[in-house]
């Protein structure tokens, strides 16, 4: 758009509003989405920005657009207006029409929105002064709703990082949450998995017995290389020098 100053007369679903710009350039966003919860119940949302920043939304329960500036105002009570009847056009796409659609498309994709892969822990702790990082690293798993929590004695434990889900390229999913605990606590302790794809909640207890930190174990597989290397290299010296000597003198 190029600079000035513009008017723009916004039209969605029969619904219009008018938006005074300010000299430069700008943007005039709009998002609407409806859900199909599984025990039958919906939900729907639809919300607008202007240059990024929350403009007007619709609140579904009250039935109304609440503005999210001053400068929504004017367009929050046209909307709002028995004679535009914003709303009840908002409500009517959200609760029927998406939901209409959205069903044909779980219809289409079902197979894929009944895959299930059951999720794979792992523990690894990390030791620091006074106290070990606990981690349950969950991976693998799909679809991406999970719990993961830590706990000692069945007791959860508060986490010391926000949990974050992240995509694998396969199109599963992974998670990884930490808890700091006393060094000279190490007893109870185990990581809690709650997942669709599991008949009941897996436990993958912490057994600081066996558990060694990941920098050992790729010190200790480096230095078994090392020797696997030098073993090789003195059987391949001891077999030449052997050829060597039973060789014939040709000369």
């Amino acid at each position: 758009m190029a600079p000035g100053v513009h008017i723009i007369h916004y039209m969605s679903h029969d619904k219009s509003t008018t938006v005074l710009m300010i000299p430069g350039f700008h943007t005039f966003q709009a998002m609407y989405g409806c859900e199909l919860r599984d025990d039958g119940s919906t939900r729907g949302y639809w919300q607008y920005s202007y240059d990024g920043k929350g403009f007007l939304a619709l609140d579904m329960q009250h039935g109304i657009y609440i503005p999210l500036t001053d400068q929504a105002q004017l367009s929050a009570y046209r909307w709002n207006s028995p004679e535009v009847q914003g709303v009840e056009r908002a409500k009517y796409y959200l609760q029927t029409e998406c939901i209409e659609w959205l069903k044909k498309y779980i219809e289409h994709g079902k197979e894929e929105l009944d895959r299930r892969n059951p999720p794979q822990v792992i523990i690894l702790s990390q030791q620091s002064y006074g106290f070990t990082k606990l981690h349950c690293q969950v991976y693998g798993f799909y679809p991406q709703d999970i719990d993961v929590t830590w706990k000692r004695n069945g007791i959860e434990i508060p986490l010391d990082e926000a949990k974050q889900i992240l995509p694998n390229t396969d199109g599963t999913y992974q998670i990884r949450i930490t808890v700091k605990v006393p060094a000279r606590e190490k007893e109870g302790y185990a990581c809690y998995v709650v997942h669709s794809s599991l008949t009941e909640t897996l436990t993958v207890k912490w057994d600081p017995i066996t558990d060694i930190h990941p920098a050992f174990k790729i010190a200790t597989l480096t230095a078994a290389l090392v020797v696997v290397i030098i073993v090789c290299i003195v059987i391949i010296l001891v077999c030449l020098g052997q050829l060597r000597v039973q060789a014939p003198n040709l000369y």
